[in-house]
């Protein structure tokens, strides 16, 4: 039996300096669950002189990653240094090696998940990816382990703080989107080009891994219905709490019949539900079993400590199964390769949900009766109106709740209400998820 794991970082940016510093002030309580020590013998990182706040001696930290793959010592390779390549490939590397893995990248497993599962089952090594999603919320062990009695219904989850910080500040404080993300960037919540964050693109590889482990079927990240929150206006969000709602970034896969809705868009939800009053940074995933019922994981979903937590503890998870000498315990995708099967992804024209519709309008007689009657031609009941101050001869903003309705029948019914000439602008649309769904 061995009496110690050896582990290897690439990457000492913000996460690999906190995964030290936690291996660095947590170490007895890490020895005394794993039952042995972690060792750390290299830390490879380009920039080896930036101050991170942990010191390390020069025998551990290099500026050659090959040095954590080759070397003997390393049991455990942990790959943070986030992208496709050259991550990919050190990964590869390491399996191949027979080094087992662990990575916070899900921009790497949404876009390859397939070849990395392969790969380690090929090689016989363990590959763990609690970081990816979440941040220190436990979801991907949970998916893996907590919850397989259950076959998974639904999953709902806030889970890019970027974004939900700046809708969180847009409805407490009532400010614009290009103040509160300049506000989000002064903070550090936003980056320089926080593209991936305000796109949803971000939350679409996190809710890619998750119907992974959820449903045990490869995923086509480009089948994923994706969309922002750069069209949520101060005015929209003022409608919503009218109707008793918050607007919030949702990642949302369900179960349907044999196939997947997997779709990231601002949607409202109840200002009552707990998913609701999950503000700033934080995150949350909402997740329904068909034994279990409703479950809910909250906290923090980013930042060095967080992230540190959920990859130390995938180390623990690899130290345990070498001690026991067992490998591929819980496989990677969480279904052996034979439970596995590729399920349909809906496209997004099949879903139905309910809708928000905000039209700007003449304020005519006789406007809002062919706009009604356009959407019923369509299928498409409504169920409250507002129609707020009157312009005679001007526009005025009218809203629209909808009963649940078809998106190929919205969309088709929207092209047409926006050819009118009495509609001076593009309908604004944000679906409803919660009472009455």
């Amino acid at each position: 039996m061995k009496s110690r794991i050896g582990i290897g970082i690439i990457g000492f940016g913000t996460v690999g300096s906190g995964v030290v510093k936690l291996l660095r002030d947590n170490g007895d309580e890490l020895r005394r669950r794993l039952g042995m020590p972690i060792d750390l013998i290299k830390v490879a990182d380009l920039d080896t002189r930036r101050d991170r706040g942990v010191t390390l001696p020069s025998s551990v930290l290099t500026d050659d990653a090959n040095e954590v793959l080759t070397h003997p010592d390393v049991d455990v390779v942990v790959e943070l240094i986030g992208g496709l390549e050259p991550a990919k490939q050190y990964i590869l590397t390491a399996m191949a090696r027979g080094k087992h893995v662990v990575t916070a990248n899900k921009a790497l497993l949404a876009a390859s998940g397939e070849d990395l599962f392969a790969a380690a089952a090929t090689h016989g090594v363990d590959f763990e990816f609690e970081g990816s999603v979440g941040g220190g919320i436990p979801i991907v062990r949970a998916l893996k382990e907590g919850l397989s009695a259950n076959r998974i219904e639904s999953i709902y989850g806030i889970i890019n703080g970027t974004s939900n910080f700046i809708l969180t500040k847009m409805t407490d404080e009532r400010k614009p989107f290009a103040e509160v993300l300049a506000e989000a960037q002064r903070a550090g919540y936003a980056e320089a080009d926080p593209t991936s964050d305000i796109e949803g693109l971000d939350s679409a590889n996190k809710l890619a891994i998750l119907v992974v482990l959820a449903f045990g079927t490869p995923v086509n990240l480009k089948e994923i219905y994706t969309e922002g929150i750069t069209g949520v206006t101060p005015l929209d969000i003022e409608f919503a709490r009218e109707f008793g709602y918050r607007i919030k970034l949702l990642a949302i896969a369900k179960a349907q019949q044999g196939a997947i809705e997997a779709r990231v868009h601002p949607t409202m939800i109840p200002e009552d539900y707990l998913l609701a009053q999950v503000g700033g940074v934080f995150n949350a995933i909402y997740v329904v079993g068909d034994y279990l019922g409703q479950a809910l994981f909250y906290g923090r979903g980013a930042g060095d400590q967080p992230t540190a937590s959920a990859v130390v503890s995938d180390v623990i998870e690899i130290g345990r199964n070498i001690r026991t000498g067992v490998v591929g315990r819980v496989p990677p995708a969480a279904y052996p390769a034979e439970g596995r099967r590729h399920l349909r992804l809906l496209a997004m024209d099949e879903i139905t949900s309910l809708y928000y519709l905000r039209f700007a309008a003449l304020d005519h007689p006789g406007v809002l009766s062919t706009i009604a009657g356009v959407l019923g031609k369509y299928n498409i009941s409504i169920s409250s109106v507002i129609q707020k101050g009157r312009k005679a001869g001007g526009g005025v903003p009218v809203v629209m709740m909808t009963h649940r309705a078809r998106e190929r029948d919205v969309r088709q019914a929207l092209a047409e209400i926006d050819g009118m000439s009495s509609v001076l602008d593009k309908t604004v649309l944000i679906r409803v998820e919660g009472e009455g769904d």
